[in-house]
């Protein structure tokens, strides 16, 4: 079994098993553990996959009680923004490196795709860790601007979940109905994003892993149980705050062309 085998399916199953309880997002975890084994606009496409399906799945438990004010205000223009964050990524992936230099015998190049993406991971990352977004709601009248910003960072680099959270924590939701409305919308972007992405699902990075997105989505499956059953919040604490300083240093080697 081969290390990315390994690596990429215990990060989803505890990834997905994180975010039942802290928020911090599978896709925020996941895509700089794929940008390790494949190139970033190929591990941004995978991770979307697995994210979709994984979103499909809660969508099935949750959908009928989702505000569709909320869902429409919000998420229509998610949709039309993850389309130009999409759009933007492949963009950036075609341009050439930046910079180029050696390192212990290595030649690293540091691409823009790479920059702009180790930056997000980066921030993300410690919006996570620092809790800044959390528990912040905005005003319910920015609605679609807060679906046009989570719309485009979900369709550049997959982080789509601090921004959706902190604008729909103001509407006075139940529990339920905000997980099941941001189901939702997160459901609206991902679909969108993968139609823009559909020339790197092709890829031979993408299609020739399909037993290993396929083995991931299961595990993502799995880590929705095994949380939900057996973490507790000190630990998942403890974890979230691991995990978020292990994000920084992938942030740090995809900006620096390491990886």
């Amino acid at each position: 079994m081969s290390a990315a085998f390994i690596a990429v399916c215990a990060t989803a199953l505890a990834a997905s098993a994180l975010t039942l309880f802290s928020g911090f997002g599978l896709g925020t975890i996941l895509t700089p553990v794929m940008a390790v084994f494949f190139p970033i606009e190929a591990a941004v496409a995978m991770t979307a996959l697995v994210h979709f399906a994984n979103n499909l799945f809660k969508l099935a438990l949750f959908a009928g009680k989702a505000d569709r004010r909320a869902c429409l205000r919000f998420g229509l223009p998610a949709v039309v923004a993850s389309f130009a964050g999409a759009a933007l990524l492949l963009w950036l992936a075609d341009l050439p490196p930046l910079y180029a230099y050696a390192l212990f015998g290595r030649s690293l190049a540091v691409t823009p795709v790479k920059l702009v993406v180790g930056l997000l991971v980066g921030v993300f990352s410690w919006l996570e860790i620092a809790h800044t977004l959390k528990g912040r709601g905005l005003p319910p009248g920015l609605l679609p601007v807060g679906g046009l910003v989570s719309g485009f960072f979900g369709g550049l680099s997959g982080h789509q979940g601090a921004f959706r959270s902190a604008f729909l924590l103001r509407l006075g939701l139940s529990k339920e109905t905000f997980i099941a409305t941001g189901v939702v919308v997160a459901c609206m972007v991902d679909a969108t994003r993968l139609t823009v992405y559909a020339s790197h699902l092709s890829a031979p990075d993408v299609a020739g892993n399909l037993g290993l997105l396929a083995a991931a989505t299961a595990c993502a499956f799995a880590g929705a149980f095994v949380g939900a059953r057996l973490l507790r919040k000190m630990t998942i604490e403890t974890l979230h705050r691991l995990v978020g300083a292990m994000l920084l240093v992938l942030s740090a080697l995809l900006v620096a062309g390491v990886i």
